[in-house]
């Protein structure tokens, strides 16, 4: 009799299993190991984190945009056109927020060369999340800068993909929100936070949770990138009159206006914290 034999497939190799819900713990698991032997590989030990806005363009991109706006302005018939009208406006902003893409790309690309500097050589390799807008930005100056990039991409359904400056084999992507943000926090030894919304906020104050319950015992500083823009939307020093939080709380971050104080801030406090 030459039935032939039938092999069940082993467990590790079941997709019907790795994909369900009772795997869960594995594919968590998976988003610890195989990210930790990369960046074994890749001599991976110490970053510097940009966060900020995924939809932020650059400054050429935004100006493209007004320039649109404004000539649809022009040539509408009426002018009191409210669309048109918040379009502009729309379009204005996003020029004026452009301008923090440019930054985060320059202040990337400054401390990208400055670590190369170094005599362990590039030490604080450049992390973002992976994505477009502020993002981009950084990871792009890392490369213009001479350096490697890492991208923590997340599976979202809109606005996520991967830039196209992240170092390739430093370039991945997470399903777990908490795996993502380990990896962020595990490795930083500095952030700078740039313009953004809800994602950004989130990932500002959970790190400032974890160092103020000493959750994060390591020195970490971080920037807060561009006080035009943070004034309207958070006011850390009020949390403070109201007592919700210490005024030793207010030493945790740092708010900068420009690439020079900002790299001069984390260059002096990483030699500092950190002695090459």
């Amino acid at each position: 009799m030459n039935e032939e034999k039938y092999m069940p497939p082993k467990a590790y190799k079941n997709l019907d299993f790795l994909n369900s819900s009772d795997a869960r713990t594995i594919r968590i698991l998976a988003e610890f190991l195989e990210p930790l032997q990369r960046f074994r590989k890749e001599n991976i030990k110490d970053t510097i984190v940009f966060f900020g806005s995924a939809r932020t363009k650059s400054l050429e991109e935004a100006k493209i945009l007004l320039r649109e706006a404004e000539e649809a302005v022009s040539l509408a018939k009426v002018n009191s056109d409210k669309v048109l009208k918040q379009k502009l406006a729309f379009a204005r902003n996003q020029v004026f927020m452009a301008q923090y893409y440019e930054d985060a790309r320059l202040l990337a690309r400054r401390l990208t060369e400055w670590s190369l500097s170094l005599n362990s050589g590039q030490r604080y390799v450049i992390c973002s999340g992976g994505g477009p807008g502020m993002m981009e930005a950084s990871n792009r100056g890392a490369v213009e800068g001479g350096g490697k990039s890492i991208g923590l991409n997340i599976s979202i359904p809109t606005e996520q993909f991967s830039n196209p400056y992240i170092t390739p084999e430093l370039n991945f992507e997470f399903h777990y929100f908490f795996m993502r943000k380990f990896w962020f926090v595990y490795l930083a030894k500095a952030l700078v936070i740039f313009p953004g919304g809800f994602g950004t906020l989130d990932e500002l104050f959970e790190v400032l949770t974890l160092i103020q319950t000493e959750k994060v015992l390591k020195k970490m500083p971080i920037v807060v990138y561009g006080k035009k823009y943070w004034d309207q939307i958070i006011d850390i020093k009020k949390m403070a009159d109201f007592g919700v939080i210490g005024e030793q709380d207010l030493d945790l971050i740092y708010f900068s206006d420009s690439v020079d104080d900002s790299y001069n801030y984390l260059t002096d406090e990483l030699l500092r914290l950190y002695p090459d």
